[in-house]
């Protein structure tokens, strides 16, 4: 495990950040190191830089304060977090690069390393990336704001505890961090429950439009660029569309794409115990884990959808030849 103190003892400014389009995890981790840091180190510059954060998460504290796009100022160190690779930060890129050290915090499976041994802890057996930030900070100097977003981060990672990620090192966090003076009930509901008018309409669309494959197993669902239109909507109106079709009875795996511009879709794949997602998701350049991954695909909707399920076919057929 990295030794966080001692590496910010002696940095006069530090600078956070995680992927794009974050989500519940990425903010979480990001907000909560801040808030930490900021507790510990008074006196020290410390900057949230995260490119498009989802309001969905704006009840969080430090929300308001997340900078949007990078500038020149050189950070004595750069913190990364929930970042499997160093493009998608997007144009926050340039912070890390001028930055004097980097460390990284992750939990990806298709990680690229970053930072040398002593600044990286990395663990792809975590639940999230915030459960990692717990690990490295100091358990005196958590105060409300941060526990209440590193509480966000493992609620977002963990489907509110339900997914296979979830171990009782995780429960016995979750459980220390609701302690403080913060609504954990209120994390849930925000974070997972609550949706807009809009949000709700396509919810709706997209599940009334959504088609079964290979035998019932498979669920697939697409919103097109003109239907968002339509709705007056855009991708982070489209926040759990993937998780609700996983829970469609008999399944094995849940495809949920839309359309970024014509001809190209990014991919949310979920699954159950039976099929890696992240091997099919890595196999056409993008990422995540075993039960939930993600992925950019260029060509028809039909296209997308057979290349996606010739790689579960091959999965199927795997397991089949395995047992016997």
């Amino acid at each position: 495990m990295i030794d966080l103190n001692k590496i910010c003892e002696d940095k006069n400014s530090i600078a956070i950040s995680a992927h794009i389009r974050p989500d519940g995890d990425a903010i979480g981790s990001a907000l909560g190191m801040y808030h930490y840091l900021k507790a510990r180190y008074k006196e020290k510059k410390i900057s949230v830089y995260l490119l498009d954060p989802n309001p969905l998460f704006s009840f969080l504290p430090g929300f308001e304060g997340i900078k949007a796009a990078p500038d020149d100022e050189v950070y004595d160190l750069f913190i990364a977090l929930d970042l499997g690779e160093k493009d998608r930060l997007g144009k926050n890129k340039q912070v890390l690069e001028n930055a004097k050290e980097v460390v990284c915090i992750d939990h990806h499976l298709n990680y690229t390393f970053l930072a040398d041994e002593e600044h990286s802890y990395v663990i792809p057996e975590a639940s999230s990336t915030a459960e990692l930030v717990y690990d490295v900070i100091d358990k005196d100097v958590i105060n409300d704001d941060a526990a209440v977003c590193i509480y966000t981060g493992i609620v977002c990672d963990t489907g509110v505890f339900q997914y296979s990620c979830t171990a009782k090192k995780t429960m016995e966090i979750a459980g220390e961090l609701m302690t403080y003076g913060f609504d954990h009930t209120r994390v849930i509901q925000k974070a997972f429950f609550e949706k807009s008018y809009v949000q709700n309409l396509l919810l709706g669309r997209a599940l009334l439009e959504s088609i079964l494959l290979m035998d019932k197993r498979v669920v697939v669902s697409m919103i097109s660029q003109k239907i968002l239109k339509f709705y007056e909507a855009d991708s982070k109106d489209l926040e759990g569309v993937v998780n609700q079709l996983k829970n469609t009875k008999g399944t094995d795996v849940a495809i949920f794409m839309y359309e970024t511009t014509t001809g190209e879709y990014k991919v949310s794949l979920r699954s159950n115990e039976k099929i890696d997602v992240a091997r099919i998701a890595t196999a056409f350049g993008g990422g995540g884990h075993e039960r939930a991954a993600g992925l950019n695909l260029a060509g028809s909707y039909y296209d997308v959808v057979n290349n996606i399920t010739a790689l579960i076919a091959k999965q199927y057929d795997e397991q089949a030849l395995a047992d016997g």
